[in-house]
């Protein structure tokens, strides 16, 4: 690139995104904002939340096509391989894209646009933020999934070096191919509390989707237990799911009502004031690529006690966390260790070291090195791309899903008209209409 920086044209893909809430869709969204402040240009498109449906515009003119489609499963679109063609076509040559970056394995519309952009000839970058096992069948098919779309993959990009390990591990990627780029946390916003809270009493904070992936099961083992041995402990729980009514039982079994407080979902606005409210954070995920939950307890102060499990041991330094296998003893084991570490930690030195570790311009900026590596990748034709996915798929479907999707832009051409606008960038737009104000300023002033 001889020392200049290449302008990349990014259409982020993912069913997850604002309003939803979830590690994914911060991550897209807070990414997006950094590369735009990189001056390149990003494009988001999702499927349609409730009445939010169409291009709309949020901060700093973020770009986000809400299509027209609903979720069916878990915020998931309906699968339909080819139906998506014509609108994911029509965004990239409207928005004259340059590189599609995918977002989560288990997003149906982030898999169909890759494909589909690979079909057109275009740079294809995905991000794996979970982490899925071998053996039961759900993973089984997803794997096989995965194994599809990043055999026709330009790079790929993981969140911590175990996530790197098994998406390789089921995709059959080459690890060359696959980059280590890490969530970050918004410091800015996760500040801690500027009065320092007493000891009197601890405060434990757990932040959640109540379902069985994120440990609900093992809170309703720990959590009696840990207040039957420390008296002046006392916990609040925010998040909802499936498993709350277990919490709510456990809670209703042992008269703990005045020691475990349940507050619902809780907005992202909010999660700060409640976070800032407790001494120790506790994560009890069964599975975690990686906890951006983690990052913003510890950018408020506090200290965390979590599951060994997933990339979480690469999240923070020794200090500021407290590991424990996955079971009920050994979680009560590390709170006590925690409630004895309590003294010596100061939440502000705890931040300042965050804002240290953890950059969302770090993480554009290495999001940016991928992109110039997809583009410098060399352009494959479908008989090159063939062999590589002809090996994935049984009988008939070896050749005939590349080889119609390979079909369908001449297909499209024919029924849908060629002649597609192409929008003025937003940069652009706004210089066109001061450099219209300045002339019309001058015009008067002339008159």
């Amino acid at each position: 690139m001889d020392g200049q920086r290449r302008q990349h044209r990014i259409l982020m893909v993912s069913d997850f995104f604002f309003p939803n809430f979830g590690g994914v869709e911060s991550h897209i969204y807070y990414l997006s904002q950094c590369l735009l402040k990189l001056g390149h240009k990003v494009v988001v498109m999702t499927h349609a939340y409730g009445n939010r449906s169409g291009v709309r515009y949020v901060t700093n003119g973020l770009k986000v096509y809400y299509v027209p489609w609903r979720p069916f499963l878990m915020q998931n679109t309906l699968p339909t391989l080819f139906l998506t063609f014509p609108i994911v076509r029509t965004i990239i040559i409207r928005e004259k894209i340059s590189v599609v970056h995918g977002h989560q394995a288990f997003s149906t519309l982030c898999h169909e646009a890759l494909m589909h952009a690979r079909t057109m000839g275009y740079k294809v970058v995905f991000t794996d933020h979970s982490l899925y096992g071998f053996a039961d069948a759900g993973s089984i098919h997803m794997n096989k999934v995965l194994q599809f779309t990043l055999a026709d993959t330009d790079q790929a990009i993981c969140v911590s070096h175990t996530s790197k390990e098994n998406t390789v591990l089921r995709s059959g990627i080459p690890p060359e191919k696959v980059f280590m780029v890490p969530n970050a946390v918004d410091t800015a916003m996760f500040t801690p509390s500027p009065k320092r809270l007493s000891h009197d009493e601890i405060v434990i904070v757990v932040i959640s989707r109540l379902v069985y992936r994120k440990g609900a099961d093992l809170l309703v083992e720990v959590i009696p237990e840990v207040c039957r041995l420390f008296p002046k402990v006392r916990f609040i729980v925010g998040g909802d799911g499936p498993k709350r009514v277990r919490l709510e039982e456990m809670r209703e079994k042992f008269s703990l009502q005045d020691r475990v407080e349940m507050l619902g979902a809780v907005p992202h606005a909010q999660v700060r004031s409640v976070l800032i409210s407790g001494h120790i954070f506790l994560n009890s995920s069964l599975t975690e690529a990686f906890c951006i939950a983690i990052l913003e307890a510890a950018s408020c102060g506090l200290l965390t006690v979590s599951t060994r499990v997933g990339g979480v041991p690469e999240v923070l330094p020794d200090d500021m966390i407290v590991l424990a296998e996955p079971a009920p003893e050994d979680m009560v084991r590390a709170v006590k260790k925690a409630i004895d570490m309590l003294p010596g930690i100061d939440p502000q030195v705890m931040h300042l070291r965050m804002k240290g570790l953890y950059s969302w311009d770090d993480v554009a900026k290495r999001t940016e090195i991928v992109y110039d590596h997809a583009m410098q990748s060399p352009t494959t034709s479908l008989l090159d791309r063939l062999p590589r996915i002809s090996h994935l798929w049984s009988l008939g479907g070896k050749t005939v899903l590349p080889g119609y999707d390979n079909q369908l832009p001449s297909m499209v051409h024919s029924r849908i008209p060629t002649g597609i606008e192409e929008v003025p960038d937003f940069e652009a737009l706004r210089a066109d209409l001061s450099s219209r104000d300045d002339f019309c300023e001058a015009q008067e002033n002339r008159s």
